[in-house]
């Protein structure tokens, strides 16, 4: 309570909560060049991820809908996430698609393609999978617009295909925006906002998350 509040009086502070989920991959420093190059194109953008996220035990925790949420919500989360983030519009439809049933493959779920439409008409499609090789890149990104195609390969490797002015940018060692991601959030907390994700964007992905779980569950 302040000098010239009365006892009783409701204190006036301005009190403004800020949500944050972890979603780093938009912070990332590729992604960010990424961002900033696709700014400058006005047409529809065509998105390709690829997770190569291995095998887990069926009776691994996060395999368990009711405890770790499956992974379709525990990691493809992040990629729905990241494609909304660089189409920078709204999530109008979705669709999925998940293995069929096979003699002695005991999860289907985590082998699956989730393909997304944004209201600007951009389109996307998430492999996520986990039947492939370790040798093979782990997180793949691709964009087709305009007559160009960026390539990123494990948040090392950036690749431009036909872009003025820019051909690659690679970096020494993996960068995935975890702790750019946490300092945007501190700043925030610091500032008084706004918050580094909107809160709409977190409602929208993780609504998408849930019924992409769903779909994929439901074959």
């Amino acid at each position: 309570m302040n000098s010239e509040q009365d006892e009783g009086e409701e204190p006036t502070t301005d009190y403004r909560p800020l949500l944050m989920v972890g979603f780093n991959r938009r912070f990332a420093p590729q992604i960010q060049k990424i961002k900033s190059l696709l700014e400058a194109v006005q047409e529809p953008k065509s998105f390709i991820m690829t997770m190569n996220a291995g095998a887990i035990p069926a009776d691994h925790w996060t395999q368990d809908p009711a405890v770790g949420g499956g992974r379709i919500i525990g990691e493809a989360c992040h990629f729905i996430d990241l494609m909304r983030f660089l189409a920078g519009s709204g999530i109008v439809s979705m669709q999925g698609r998940c293995m069929g049933d096979a003699p002695g493959v005991a999860v289907v779920q985590d082998k699956a393609s989730i393909v997304l439409g944004f209201a600007d008409g951009s389109f996307g499609t998430i492999h996520y999978l986990a039947n492939g090789h370790a040798s093979f890149p782990k997180e793949r990104v691709e964009v087709f617009c305009a007559g160009r195609v960026l390539q990123l390969d494990n948040f090392r490797r950036l690749k431009g295909f036909g872009w003025p002015g820019f051909r690659k940018m690679n970096l020494w060692r993996q960068d995935k925006g975890q702790k750019e991601c946490v300092a945007n959030f501190v700043r925030a907390v610091e500032q008084g906002g706004p918050a580094p994700i909107a809160a709409e964007e977190i409602f929208e992905v993780a609504g998408v998350s849930v019924r992409a779980a769903e779909v994929v569950g439901g074959q």
